[in-house]
């Protein structure tokens, strides 16, 4: 059992999210992380992965031209995505800058790939997935681990495994 943690990063934070988000999946026992940017991620990455969590900067409040790239260039692969995992994250540069629409856009696409959506547990905030202004600091990286954690969990439930 896999989780891809998928991002797209300009200036490194949400890059540094991800990475927060992908030792939240490495705690969860018998769930592998991937985590890959979109420069590197492979058709058999999306495919092999009973859960995807995604996260782009805040572009003109939806994701980055280049992680809408990546869902346009593998929609031929819906049906082998269908009832995976998906959850969303989000970075920006100011503090109303659009995070929340930028993870609705993410939730969109994963929806039109047929995958079941999740937000971040309400031990994190409980709302459409992770998010920060900057680099993420200590609570939201503590928050991002409750959101991987909370995904590899639902992944392996899904497989048969308890939690």
């Amino acid at each position: 059992m896999q989780v891809l943690v998928l991002y797209y990063s300009r200036t490194g934070n949400t890059k540094k999210l991800a990475e927060a988000i992908a030792k939240g999946v490495e705690q969860v026992d018998g769930v592998a992380c991937l985590i890959r940017s979109v420069e590197t991620v492979t058709k058999d990455d999306l495919v092999t992965s009973g859960g995807i969590i995604a996260g782009s900067p805040v572009y003109f409040g939806t994701m980055a031209a280049e992680l809408k790239e990546l869902f346009d260039k593998y929609v031929g692969i819906r049906k082998k995505m269908e009832n995976k995992i998906g959850a969303a994250f989000a970075t920006s540069a100011d503090q109303s800058g659009g995070k929340e629409t930028t993870m609705l856009s993410i939730i969109q696409a994963f929806l039109i790939y047929g995958m079941i959506i999740v937000g971040d547990p309400i031990s994190a905030t409980g709302h459409y997935g992770i998010a920060c202004t900057g680099a993420p600091d200590g609570k939201i990286a503590d928050n991002a681990a409750k959101l991987g954690k909370r995904v590899a969990s639902l992944v392996k439930r899904m497989h048969g495994d308890p939690p």
